[in-house]
């Protein structure tokens, strides 16, 4: 099997690492990994590409590459440069540190190369770990990543839906943030809402007068409903979403129809 990898954190995120190990393990002797990730951190950059400037990319190792641009940037630099045409069987985006449940997932980097691979009809899986007071504790706080992450990724390859049509299927998958002994499970989960957590603007003075703003986000332990992904996560659980990228409101479709008719 040959396999991408990607993230948000950057190429010399610890997070990468513990996919890296997770892939390879998913490879297996026979296989290849190889990873093309941001040279800098790429967090809250969504599925955003450089299309209106050129990135450069270099090579850190064996089938280790950098590139400036985004995680939907690398995978298109893995598929189209770096692998020169020869297609991954399955795209990996993660380990992210800190969750991509709920809104984030709207923002992430991490679930936007996972998006873009799917959109050039490759098998994609986004990985995330929660982090929170039990994980500062730890001397490894991707553990439970680290423990459990090539086991969900096996289970979706044997036992996951993979469509072939348009938009097809991906995956967001968030670990608990909790040591590895401690997690209860996989769980399908639809993504949340947190209630009263938005980002926002936090502005600043610099010595020089001039006025800058921060992005600020909310508190990230708010549970989301029942059985949804941070719910399941704050319950213990390695939370499994199934994604697409059609951003149609389906449900609304027919109503409208007959409105505007």
């Amino acid at each position: 099997m040959r396999i991408l990898v990607t993230n948000d954190d950057g190429i010399n995120a610890p997070g990468l690492v513990v996919l890296e190990q997770i892939a390879h393990e998913i490879a297996g002797p026979a296989g290849e990994v190889w990873t093309v990730a941001p040279a800098f951190e790429q967090s809250g950059v969504g599925h955003c590409i450089s299309y209106t400037h050129p990135m450069m990319i270099a090579k850190m190792a064996a089938r280790r590459y950098a590139a400036e641009g985004s995680p939907a940037d690398c995978i298109l630099a893995g598929v189209y440069d770096v692998l020169q045409g020869a297609r991954p069987d399955l795209v990996l985006s993660g380990v992210n540190r800190g969750n991509n449940a709920a809104e984030n997932a709207l923002y992430s980097g991490t679930v936007g190369g996972a998006m873009e691979a799917a959109l050039q009809g490759i098998p994609a899986i986004a990985l995330s770990q929660f982090l929170g007071p039990e994980t500062e504790d730890l001397a490894d706080p991707f553990e439970a990543a680290r423990v459990h992450g090539a086991a969900v990724v096996r289970r979706l390859l044997d036992k996951g839906r993979w469509d072939g049509g348009d938009y097809r299927l991906f995956y967001n998958v968030n670990f608990p943030p909790i040591a590895a002994a401690k997690v209860r499970g996989m769980k399908a989960a639809a993504q949340g809402w947190r209630t009263d957590t938005f980002f926002g603007v936090k502005p600043h003075i610099s010595p020089s007068g001039r006025k800058f703003l921060w992005i600020t986000g909310g508190p990230q332990h708010l549970p989301t409903a029942p059985g949804t992904d941070v719910a399941v996560n704050l319950d213990g659980f390695i939370s499994i979403t199934p994604m697409r990228a059609d951003l149609t409101a389906h449900d609304v479709l027919a109503d409208l129809e007959v409105l505007l008719a």
